[in-house]
């Protein structure tokens, strides 16, 4: 998995790329969560506008980083999910978890 990271009006902003498979990844973006945290950003926002295919671990990801924002005070959102990442969101009934918007800046514009 890889990922382009931007700080815009006081949220950071994870574009994902590609295939959010799990591995090694969940633990690296775990860390650049606590870095964030420790810097007192805690408004996240995951675009998921490039992913091609998502499978259960990448889904685990997206939950381990909303619960580490959770519990630190903080929130993580979605965006931009496809219709295949979308109806996998449904079937696991993760889009009541998770805040998802069509747009990014919609999804910015929840944190102002």
């Amino acid at each position: 998995m890889k990922y382009d990271i931007k700080e815009q009006y006081n949220c950071v902003v994870f574009a994902f790329k590609g295939n959010v498979m799990g591995g090694p990844d969940a633990e690296t973006f775990r860390d650049k969560l606590h870095e964030y945290i420790d810097k007192d950003i805690k408004k996240v926002v995951v675009d998921l506008g490039s992913v091609k295919f998502m499978n259960s671990s990448g889904l685990g990801i997206l939950i381990g980083g909303h619960t580490t924002m959770k519990n630190a005070g903080g929130e993580l959102v979605i965006c931009q999910a496809d219709k295949r990442i979308e109806s996998l969101l449904m079937v696991t009934q993760l889009l009541k978890v998770f805040k998802h918007f069509r747009k990014l800046d919609e999804a910015i514009a929840h944190f102002n």
